[in-house]
């Protein structure tokens, strides 16, 4: 049997609301791990464990008299550091920004903790989300869990790196140009860059954490927030959950997505840009997928 900490999301969920394992099992778990896999990995960069332990004891509580939160009830997740989480820093890996404590939770988080997740951590990125690697000069270097010599990738590096290593049970990253992707790929995990404009981003950069651009502001262009998981399942249930206008706009607008066109990957077919005159394409990498020149 897969070990507790490498299970699904999903397949936790099902064991807590069987009581095969309580929400305080999965944070002790987790944070016994994190004391002794983070220090070489790095991909957490801030805890909280007491404040987590409590809502974990609640939740217990709460699911033993038949009170559900939610579909995520008594989850332990973690939450890249440019994403605000109320109670935690939100640095974005900048020294300017290690006392920055939101004043609110991001809208891609509230759903979240309103689903029942318990947020016990954040997790490392590049220096502004704007790296394909996951190193800045106020938490260091995240590493690769299955070789620490290389990278996660970026800049959800540390996200990617603590699905991989069994450090939480689901994770929120950030992707513009691949921060979701690159890492997910690199450490074997699961991530979904959304559609634009289907999850708010509100609460992440750009603008950098503590610059508030007004309520109605629009929002970065391009920029998406998007789940990050042990398995394909996880995204669904997370899409399911975060999809949505920002706050100031849910009471009047609804987002629905529809059902897939297909059933299985193989009846798709896939469109590769292979070259372009304002990015030429390697060959050495057209060759390598696959699909360039022979």
């Amino acid at each position: 049997m897969i070990g507790l900490a490498f299970q699904s999301a999903s397949r936790l969920l099902e064991f807590i609301r069987e009581k095969r394992v309580s929400s305080v099992e999965l944070i002790e778990l987790y944070f016994e791990r994190y004391k002794r896999l983070n220090p070489k990995i790095n991909a957490i960069v801030t805890m909280d464990f007491e404040r987590a332990l409590r809502r974990a004891k609640k939740a217990d509580e709460d699911l033993a008299k038949g009170k559900s939160w939610g579909p995520l009830h008594g989850l332990p997740v973690t939450i890249k550091d440019s994403i605000e989480v109320v109670g935690m820093p939100c640095t974005a890996g900048s020294p300017y920004l290690k006392n920055h404590m939101p004043s609110k939770n991001a809208d891609v988080v509230q759903p979240l903790i309103e689903a029942g997740a318990i947020i016990f951590g954040k997790t490392n990125l590049s220096l502004f989300a704007g790296d394909f690697q996951s190193y800045n000069e106020l938490h260091g270097q995240s590493n690769n869990p299955w070789d620490i010599t290389k990278t996660p990738g970026g800049s959800s590096g540390g996200p990617a790196a603590a699905l991989a290593a069994g450090l939480t049970g689901l994770e929120i990253g950030s992707d513009l140009g691949g921060s979701i992707r690159i890492p997910a790929h690199f450490c074997g995990v699961f991530g979904h860059k959304p559609s634009y404009g289907i999850v708010p981003i509100r609460g992440n950069g750009p603008p950098p954490p503590g610059v508030f651009t007004g309520e109605y502001s629009p929002e970065a262009d391009l920029v998406v927030t998007g789940p990050m998981a042990r398995s394909a399942e996880d995204l669904d249930l997370a899409m399911n959950l975060i999809v949505r206008p920002p706050l100031y706009q849910e009471n009047t607008i609804q987002i629905s997505l529809p059902e897939p066109r297909k059933n299985d990957l193989k009846d798709y077919r896939v469109g590769l840009w292979m070259d372009d005159h304002a990015c030429p394409v390697d060959s050495n990498v057209g060759v390598g997928s696959g699909v360039g020149p022979s």
